[in-house]
């Protein structure tokens, strides 16, 4: 079954903004919301598609994807790719309504409302720029890097315990995690169920802390991670790597490592979209009696034929010469090979009296005619091809 477009998701236009995006999402995780529709699993299916969209269109680096590629360039939908559950929505959207506690009417749906079960902790998401060649991008690569980042503190095995199971129940929720309360609303009495004040929702409280983490669980550190580069990257994008993030307190969920791609520039080609372009110099003789010719590509060298009479700007293509797309439906770019006619800067004598006799050709002498049409003509019917 093919995924819903998530502006129709939504209910909005192209052209949204972050402010009529998050009062869509607000309209939609209402009115699907599993509080307002116990037993309903197609109506919880609704809300997490809902999540799902907003977790992309609120994101511009996701959301110029989406725009580019459709569900494609998105990884499969958001949270790395990993699918969604209720408390990766909860935990990332808890404060869509103003925070989801104090007198907001709606802290039962959002902040902690909603939440089923104990809170988990989520580390913080980490942010990497790798830089790549065209030749890496043509044909994908694994890069290994060092992060700095905050890792599971072995001593305690990311509990904080020392000795892994110095805990007490928390009195205040008797070990749930989670305090409720009633609360009146336009909707009438509604209970409101919030993260635990006491023990943050853990539902249990450290009595003897890890020396070495100091009961966080975590310790400062590094690791060498390998990260696989897809042919067709570009730069700007963004790649998310789940679970590669710092490490959560107490055991939690770590966040995601997101790589920032730049491109390296080439010192032959220039990149337009998957295209490649060259310029080619070429002699005035070789443009006037024609001939074959060398051209690099990011494969090797490939002969090209320049006809007799070719023009300076004249396009040459080699199709899927270019570079992969990222999201495979596009196939290769090709390689768009401008001719440039070398004029030399100085002339020996004899060369001036050759040139000099030939001025006077007619045939020498530029006549161009209708069907001799301007560079960007030339392009636009190349691209048309």
């Amino acid at each position: 079954m093919s995924k819903r477009d998530y502006y129709e998701i939504l209910e909005v236009g192209k052209d949204a903004s972050p402010e009529e995006l998050k009062k869509a999402y607000r309209k939609q995780a209402i009115k699907f919301h599993p509080d307002k529709n116990p037993g309903k699993k197609d109506m919880e299916e609704k809300f997490k598609e809902a999540a799902e969209a907003y977790e992309v269109l609120s994101d511009p680096n996701k959301r110029q994807r989406y725009d580019q590629y459709g569900h494609a360039g998105t990884g499969n939908g958001g949270f790395g790719g990993g699918g969604m559950n209720m408390e990766d929505i909860f935990s990332h959207f808890g404060d869509i309504f103003g925070g989801g506690g104090g007198n907001d009417p709606f802290s039962s749906f959002f902040g902690g409302g909603g939440r089923r079960g104990k809170a988990v902790n989520r580390g913080s998401n980490l942010r990497v720029k790798v830089k790549l060649t065209l030749e890496e991008i043509a044909n994908g690569v694994e890069k290994k890097i060092k992060v700095n980042k905050y890792l599971s503190c072995n001593t305690c095995h990311g509990s904080g315990a020392k000795g892994g199971s110095s805990y007490n129940t928390c009195s205040t929720c008797r070990g749930t995690g989670q305090v409720s309360r009633v609360t009146s609303t336009f909707l009438g009495q509604m209970q409101t169920t919030q993260t635990c004040p006491n023990c943050g929702g853990e539902g249990k409280i450290i009595t003897d802390k890890c020396t070495d983490c100091a009961g966080n669980g975590v310790v400062k550190g590094e690791e060498v991670i390998s990260i696989r580069i897809p042919a067709g990257v570009s730069e700007g994008m963004q790649l998310s790597m789940g679970g590669k993030g710092n490490a959560a307190a107490r055991g939690g969920v770590a966040g995601d490592l997101l790589i920032q791609i730049e491109e390296i520039a080439h010192d032959r080609f220039e990149r337009d979209g998957n295209n490649l372009l060259y310029e080619h110099y070429i002699s005035f003789s070789e443009a006037a009696l024609g001939g074959n010719a060398e051209v690099p590509t990011l494969e090797g060298k490939v002969k090209i034929k320049i006809e007799p009479g070719t023009q300076s700007g004249k396009v040459l293509r080699l199709r899927g010469k270019g570079l992969n797309s990222i999201n495979g439906y596009e196939g290769k770019g090709d390689l768009l090979i401008s001719i440039v006619i070398w004029t030399p800067k100085t002339l020996s004598k004899e060369e001036k009296s050759i040139l000099e006799k030939l001025a006077n050709s007619d045939n020498f002498k530029p006549t161009p005619g209708t069907h001799d049409k301007n560079i960007f003509s030339r392009m636009k019917n190349l691209f048309e091809q």
